[in-house]
């Protein structure tokens, strides 16, 4: 087993899982100001590691990008463009939704994702499911659906978020030639040149505290550039759809931090529906595990 993939996996999810205990200490500055400070910061750090100290990793795969041909060059150079577009709407309608519409709205997101994902490695990438997991799909399913009743503009920009991320997933399976800092670095590069017409625009608000670039630093080294450089190399090992149901670990921990850490009331309707995404989870993985110990018995015979 690719153990080294899951823990890749399962860190940068649960290091993402705690990132509304940061988003929440920052509720009196916009969505915008922590966006731009954040992919900026990001962006500036990437850059310095890269340039400085990373230069031979920087030429080799600059010689490797010039020996590939014209069809890889364009794909690869599409596929990074995307994705730093995909992540920035992400990123900004997290945060948007994070401090102006409700919490709920943000983890619901998170709880589609892993379907939307599922459903689109399977329809795009043709990555194969197995029957357990389809029934995985419908329990999640139903467990986000319920979930969603009478709050119809939480669902809406759950939906948005969800779709940015699980394409910006698929799009990295297609994306495995070069080094995963390097593409990393492109894409939160292009992520910075799609906001940047709005960032030099923006006339903030807040006054910008000590405790603020603090908290922005932090965001932008332990929740963004270590989970994201995570999550692209478990895509080296995982196909997008196993990658995809760990996302449910982010709402999952949201759900016990709303519970002990925010004091938030949880209906039991709510909590059912959170076991219910469990027990899918649980499917999901045994089917895969299950399937791929059968295919290794079968190779020794």
């Amino acid at each position: 087993m690719n153990s080294k993939y899951y823990v890749a996996v399962i860190t940068a999810f649960s290091i993402w899982g705690f990132f509304s205990v940061v988003l929440k200490s920052l509720d009196a500055f916009t969505a915008f100001d922590i966006l731009s400070y954040r992919t900026l910061g990001s962006v500036m750090i990437m850059l310095f590691v890269t340039l400085v100290l990373r230069p031979k990793a920087l030429k080799t795969n600059l010689n490797l990008f010039k020996t590939l041909g014209k069809l890889d060059k364009r794909r690869i150079i599409v596929v990074n463009i995307l994705s730093g577009l995909f992540l920035a709407l992400n990123w900004y309608i997290y945060i948007y939704v994070m401090n102006n519409v409700s919490v709920s709205a943000t983890s619901l997101a998170y709880l589609l994702c892993p379907i939307l994902t599922m459903v689109l490695a399977y329809l795009i990438l043709k990555e194969k499911l197995f029957k357990l997991q389809w029934v995985a799909v419908v329990l999640s399913l139903v467990g986000c659906l319920v979930l969603s009743l009478g709050n119809l503009t939480d669902l809406f920009y759950s939906m948005i978020i969800a779709l940015s991320y699980a394409l910006y997933l698929v799009l990295q399976r297609k994306n495995q030639e070069l080094d995963r800092f390097l593409v990393l670095t492109c894409q939160v590069f292009f992520a910075v040149v799609f906001l940047l017409p709005f960032i030099i625009s923006y006339d903030s608000p807040n006054e910008k505290t000590p405790f603020f670039y603090g908290m922005l630093a932090l965001i932008a080294v332990v929740f963004t550039i270590i989970p994201m450089f995570l999550n692209i190399y478990a895509l080296r090992g995982l196909n997008s759809s196993v990658v995809g149901v760990f996302i449910y670990l982010n709402p999952l921990i949201n759900f016990v931090l709303a519970i002990f850490y925010f004091g938030e009331e949880i209906s039991l309707l709510e909590a059912i529906c959170y076991i219910l995404i469990v027990i899918s989870i649980v499917v999901f993985n045994f089917s895969a595990i299950k399937n791929r110990i059968n295919r290794r018995r079968a190779a020794h015979i």
